[in-house]
């Protein structure tokens, strides 16, 4: 099994639509995004895609007017038009809203818990 198929399995992906700009350097794309994990988040390619995937991303992800996820991602992979990120760092409030986003679209809240288990242990 590789690690991207075991970290689908550890960490539950959930649709989400919403406001969501990725940005490296000089360069900011607004994004679709697909889908987020408390492990990272997968969106559509922006075209020019001019990301450089040696370096680090930041992404912000629009919640509502006041409120926001920001995180520090880094390129896992490229395909079929879709670019997937693995969080290297996010902070406590933005994890808050996070663990509470995917709290309220997951059915089993042991589920979130075998979740965030995972993530302390990685």
């Amino acid at each position: 099994m590789s690690e991207q198929s075991a970290n689908r399995r550890r960490f539950k992906r959930i649709a989400f639509d919403a406001r969501t700009e990725l940005r490296q350097g000089e360069y900011i794309w607004p994004v679709k995004l697909i889908d987020l994990s408390l492990k990272g988040l997968l969106i559509e390619r922006p075209e020019p895609w001019l990301g450089n995937a040696e370096q680090i991303f930041y992404v912000d992800i629009h919640l509502s007017e006041d409120a926001e996820i920001q995180m520090d991602v880094q390129l896992k992979h490229d395909d079929h038009g879709q670019l997937g990120f693995v969080c290297r760092h996010i902070n406590l409030e933005s994890i808050q809203r996070l663990r509470r986003l995917i709290e309220l679209n997951l059915a089993d809240e042991a589920e979130l818990e075998r979740e965030l288990g995972a993530l302390i242990e990685l």
